[in-house]
This record gives C-alpha cells, sequence and structure tokens, in this order.
C-alpha cells in the first residue's frame, strides 16, 4: 500500500521557531508527536513514518530552507514511490485571516517561495495543500518581517486551536479524501 507524503514548510534554525512562516513545521511536528512517532534526519529532511487507521504517512519537514522545499518534497515522493495525489502540503497564508484554514486541491503559488520551489521540481500545480492562515496584520513594507516573525502572544490560543484543527484536516484528507476534506472543513470559522 502506498504511503502518504504529508510535508510541513518552514525554514530550519532556531531563529525560525514559533515564527509565522514555520507553521508547516510545527502542524506537521504535531501530527507526529499526536501518533507518538519522532523524526529522524535523512536526505534533504527531518522524517518521521507514523500510522493513522492503518494508512502510513511519511511525514516530511525539509532541511533546504522554504524557498528550495520543492527539492526534498520530490526527493521523497520518487523516493517512496507516492503518486501526487497523495502529497499533502501545509503552508503558511498570508491572504487567509487568522482564523481559516482551507485546503486546495491545487492553485499558484501566489508569491510563496515554498510553493514556487514546488512547482519548479514537481512542473504542476495539481497537488493538495492545506494553507493556514496567519493574517496579513502589517504596514506596508513590511510583509517580510512579518512572516518571518514570531506569534504574538494573544495569538497563541488561536494557534494552538487551528493547529489540532489542521491536524484533524490532516487526518479527514488521509481517511477520507480531499473532497469530504474540504466539504467539511473550508467554510469553518475557527473561533475560541
Amino acid at each position: 500500500m502506498s504511503s502518504f507524503l504529508i510535508a510541513g514548510l518552514g525554514n530550519i534554525g532556531s531563529e525560525y521557531e514559533g515564527t509565522r512562516h514555520n507553521i508547516g513545521f510545527d502542524v506537521v511536528a504535531a501530527l507526529v508527536a499526536k501518533h507518538q512517532g519522532s523524526f529522524s534526519i535523512e536526505r534533504l529532511a527531518a522524517l518521521a513514518e507514523i500510522k493513522f487507521k492503518g494508512k502510513p504517512l511519511t511525514c516530511i519537514l525539509p532541511s533546504t530552507y522554504m524557498n528550495l522545499s520543492g527539492k526534498a518534497v520530490k526527493y521523497w515522493l520518487d523516493r517512496k514511490k507516492i503518486p501526487l495525489d497523495r502529497l499533502l502540503v501545509v503552508t503558511d497564508d498570508i491572504a487567509l485571516p487568522l482564523s481559516r484554514l482551507r485546503l486546495r486541491a491545487s492553485g499558484s503559488d501566489a508569491g510563496h517561495n515554498g510553493l514556487k520551489s514546488m512547482y519548479d521540481e514537481l512542473q504542476t500545480d495539481q497537488y493538495a495543500r492545506l494553507r493556514y492562515g496567519i493574517g496579513n496584520d502589517f504596514p506596508k513594507g513590511m510583509q517580510v518581517e512579518y512572516v518571518l516573525g514570531k506569534w504574538k502572544p494573544e495569538e497563541l490560543p488561536m494557534v494552538k486551536a487551528k493547529n489540532e484543527k489542521a491536524i484533524q484536516m490532516i487526518e479527514s484528507f488521509v481517511f477520507a479524501g480531499l473532497e469530504r476534506t474540504m466539504n467539511d472543513y473550508n467554510k469553518m470559522e475557527i473561533t475560541l
């Protein structure tokens, strides 16, 4: 049985921990922890193998930095012989408010360097991505600082609640499929 590849996008290094741009790392790490998995350092990524309802999941946190995320994803898709329809990429999105998560079957990179790299390596945008709204509450010209900035203390309860919901969405994607998960979760507004 073919595995699923769950890829959280982010940057390695302690200076990036707890930043908005690293939420893909944080969600996938929380998924692995929930299922008692652990990461080992492998080629181009930290890798963990877990199971959900009997289905195998290969979870990666690319060590290539955000702008080359596609290299790690392509390598592990090929190495594990995982079809594109079993790939789910978890990424931050400034176009969505902090209260939203959105699962998409495909789409443009919308200026996101990690997704640009995915397109460069895979030569397609036809793969599922879980877009984690980080909001866009920053002054003009300060996008990079905002995205690479740490969550504000008052945002952390929402982040914790959203991380739990994001894990449910990943599990639903694996067990119930893309369409059903989009129908069940995409319109949801997360509140505390």
